[in-house]
């Protein structure tokens, strides 16, 4: 974990998913996808995100990104085809071939990062995922080792794990869970822990200031919060909604890269303006989590939109 501003790490899920409630282009092209990750990385961009679950995500960035000297990090298949009481063996084959289908289609000897999908699969199986990934990170098929979360009863379940040296988290300026529930303190106390936060724009929708695409929750007034949010961007002298999320969040000392999906070059261009810009300084950020309402988890976690 280290003391500089976060810095912006490639997300790639809309590469190979239509996906976010505010992405209005869908999947690039596949010429477009690559050039546009090409563009990333001669921008000075060492960090891509993908997962085996990101549809041929994978496949795109290994192209675009083919002999270049970059950090991949990956996530293992969520393993929805293995039935709970799969064997053992069976567990340890679908690991595999998930690795394997990870290094060919990024076309890497070792994947530099290799995260669970599903938290639960630190325990599920009685243990023979997890077991599994152990012995690749011996093997040196794998270089490091970590977890996604979508809780901070995950984050701090993983952080119990010694083995684990990379979270990524939700994490935008209104989520009050983290904090809260001890997720910050516990990061602190590992400091061979890297951190990576997802979705410091809610999927979009703090930066896309329509309240159209909001998702229907009770308690939650999307136009309030938006004027709120950019009252604060005002006060904060940020240019934008998108300029304050992201400064904080840069800002955060525990948080370490914060993974943005880009499906265009205009996105890529006008985040990379914004991520060398000055983050919020620590009273700043302090000053914000005073003021920002204790909103409701169904909304301060996509898992648990309603369906549209």
């Amino acid at each position: 974990m280290g003391e500089r501003a976060a810095e912006l790490v490639f997300g790639t899920v809309q590469l190979g998913l239509d996906y976010g409630a505010a992405n209005k282009t869908g999947k690039p092209s596949h010429g477009a996808a690559l050039k546009l990750v090409r563009r990333a990385a001669d921008a000075g961009i060492v960090q891509f995100d993908t997962a085996r679950a990101y549809g041929d995500s994978e496949e795109r960035l290994g192209e675009a990104l083919d002999g270049r000297a970059v950090h991949t990090i990956t996530k293992l298949s969520p393993l929805a085809d293995l039935p709970a009481n799969a064997r053992r063996d069976e567990v340890r084959d679908a690991v595999d071939a998930s690795i394997a289908e990870s290094l060919y289609a990024l076309r890497r000897r070792r994947i530099d990062c290799l995260l669970l999908h599903r938290a639960a699969h630190m325990t599920a199986f009685d243990g023979a995922v997890w077991e599994r990934l152990l012995e690749r990170l011996d093997d040196g098929s794998v270089l490091t080792l970590g977890v996604s979360v979508q809780s901070p009863a995950e984050a701090l379940a993983a952080l119990a794990c010694r083995d684990v040296k990379h979270i990524q988290l939700p994490f935008n300026l209104l989520d009050w869970r983290w904090r809260e529930a001890g997720v910050v303190d516990a990061i602190e106390q590992r400091r061979d822990v890297i951190v990576h936060a997802r979705s410091v724009f809610l999927q979009g929708l703090l930066a896309a200031e329509d309240p159209a695409i909001w998702p229907r929750i009770d308690g939650v007034d999307p136009v309030a919060i938006l004027e709120f949010v950019a009252q604060l961007a005002k006060e904060f002298r940020r240019e934008s909604t998108a300029d304050l999320c992201l400064a904080y969040a840069r800002g955060q000392k525990f948080i370490d890269g914060v993974v943005i999906g880009l499906e265009t070059e205009e996105q890529l261009d006008a985040n990379l303006r914004l991520s060398v810009k000055q983050p919020l300084d620590a009273a700043e950020c302090a000053a914000i989590e005073k003021r920002v309402p204790r909103l409701p988890e169904s909304l301060l976690n996509p898992a648990q939109w309603p369906k549209p």
